[in-house]
């Protein structure tokens, strides 16, 4: 007897389980729903999301393209000359240099570059030809000094500044003019 009572307290129990769960899914659904509603209408009032309206479409209309006007020929007042590859062109000769060293520094404020001599020597009185990226000029080397002393001469290996007549920039090559 206690079997058919617990029994019959299962079946009992379980359409409404069964039912409770359905609408505790629909109040859920809902909920969510107006929660969206909500949150759509609170953003519309503060500003945050502004909603565009639709425009109203003018109707198109198919426009038909005016036919293409042939170009005219211009006609240029001078003809042009022979083609460039018939007159070679004209270049400076080629100056005779050597390279003979690489800028390793700059002090801007006494204008003076220092130079790695790498080949050859380098005296007073001489014509250098300095050529970087942003640099090219020549000038004659009037003042030289080695470990802070005047020197007339420097050889291969040693390290001097100079003083320039323009902005130097490191790694620019001290070619020797001959």
């Amino acid at each position: 007897m206690l079997r058919k009572k617990k029994a019959e307290k299962r079946s009992a129990a379980g359409p409404r389980k069964a039912a409770k769960k359905n609408a505790a899914k629909e109040a859920r659904a809902t909920s969510t729903a107006t929660k969206k509603a909500v949150k759509k209408s609170s953003k519309k009032a503060t500003g945050k999301r502004t909603v565009k309206k639709a425009a109203a479409k003018k109707p198109t209309t198919t426009r038909q393209r005016a036919p293409k006007k042939e170009i005219e020929k211009l006609v240029l007042p001078v003809e042009p000359g022979p083609p460039p590859g018939s007159i070679p062109p004209v270049e400076e000769p080629m100056r005779q240099e050597e390279a003979i060293g690489i800028v390793t520094h700059y002090y801007s404020h006494l204008g003076v570059g220092v130079v790695q001599v790498n080949k050859g020597s380098l005296r007073t009185g001489d014509t250098v030809h300095v050529k970087g990226h942003s640099t090219d000029f020549t000038q004659t080397v009037e003042s030289m000094e080695y470990e802070h002393l005047h020197t007339d001469q420097a050889g291969a290996g040693q390290s001097v500044g100079l003083k320039v007549v323009d902005h130097v920039r490191e790694h620019d090559i001290v070619y020797l003019v001959k």
